[in-house]
């Protein structure tokens, strides 16, 4: 798979992820939701720290604000780590699902940075009101940004039976978390990677007898010059 192929799939995981956050961002106040379906939801919440809303202040003894920066800056280290390892597979002419598969984390990571980074700076908050794009009072500053996520699929929402110690008359939901698009792609790089290790990683050897292949099937077989 070539550098045009992989940064044009790169290039379309952001534009639709960023276009459904700023769509999110700029019709619905915070918390609203429509239902889809009776098992898909849009919920719009934002997300200040990492995966599920964890924060680092939730662990270690600093604010919010400060845990909010040490997090943003850990992503785009994160995030140029994650483009080298892109870049280099695709120099080394690996498998193309291992490039994919990398193209798709890279892409979903370069795209909740850019709400972390940018974000705060560009949107006023969505507090019982409606978000303004290049707002003159925007809630936050350069890295400061939340991740909108707005994806709700509740699959299963009951309550658990009375006679069930301890869980009994509680609710019980599945499946429970929001994202968006770019947390798909980078969940569907890392799935690729788990159920197609063994496509992924191919030996060199492996990968070009597969461009032989390739080829082989593609390349005019050559005729044979009649004899004289």
């Amino acid at each position: 798979m070539s550098l045009k192929k992989s940064a044009l799939l790169i290039l379309s995981i952001l534009v639709v992820d960023q276009w459904s956050k700023i769509y999110i961002k700029t019709n619905f106040v915070l918390g609203e939701s429509i239902d889809v379906f009776n098992w898909f939801k849009i919920l719009f919440i934002e997300n200040e720290g990492a995966a599920w809303g964890a924060k680092l202040s939730d662990i270690f003894p600093i604010s919010d604000k400060a845990g909010k920066l040490i997090l943003t800056i850990f992503r785009l280290f994160a995030i140029g780590g994650i483009g080298y390892w892109l870049y280099d597979v695709i120099r080394k002419n690996t498998s193309r699902t291992l490039i994919i598969a990398v193209s798709l984390i890279f892409a979903g990571a370069l795209g909740n940075i850019i709400d972390s980074v940018f974000y705060g700076m560009i949107f006023n908050e969505s507090y019982n009101e409606i978000a303004t794009l290049f707002s003159d009072e925007p809630y936050g500053g350069l890295f400061y940004g939340k991740v909108v996520d707005m994806l709700y699929f509740p699959l299963i929402d009951t309550t658990w039976p009375e006679w069930l110690p301890y869980l009994g008359g509680s609710n019980f939901r599945f499946f429970e978390p929001v994202f968006n698009i770019a947390d798909t792609a980078i969940s569907t790089g890392v799935g690729i990677l788990l159920v197609f290790n063994k496509r992924a990683f191919k030996e060199d050897e492996e990968i070009k007898e597969d461009m032989v292949e390739e080829a082989s099937l593609t390349d005019p077989v050559p005729q044979e010059t009649p004899k004289e």
